[in-house]
């Protein structure tokens, strides 16, 4: 993948880029347990409760991450 910057455009950190995505994911996991319970779908449930976790890691990660740049 090419990613073109802009002149004077400061790139992303990988670790924010963690943090963000992580955000993200505790967001769609969110959003996927409750429609589980408000469906009754115990699969949807545990699918949302498993990427809110992976969602809460991987922003754990990029915190992590950005602490040892320093």
């Amino acid at each position: 993948m090419f990613v073109i910057q802009r002149q004077g455009e400061k790139q992303m950190n990988p670790s924010t880029k963690d943090e963000i995505r992580g955000s993200l994911h505790e967001v769609k996991g969110k959003i996927k347990e409750k429609a589980g319970q408000v469906a009754k779908n115990p699969d949807l449930e545990a699918e949302g409760k498993a990427e809110h976790i992976a969602g809460k890691v991987e922003k754990k990660v990029g915190q992590i991450e950005k602490v040892l740049e320093k």
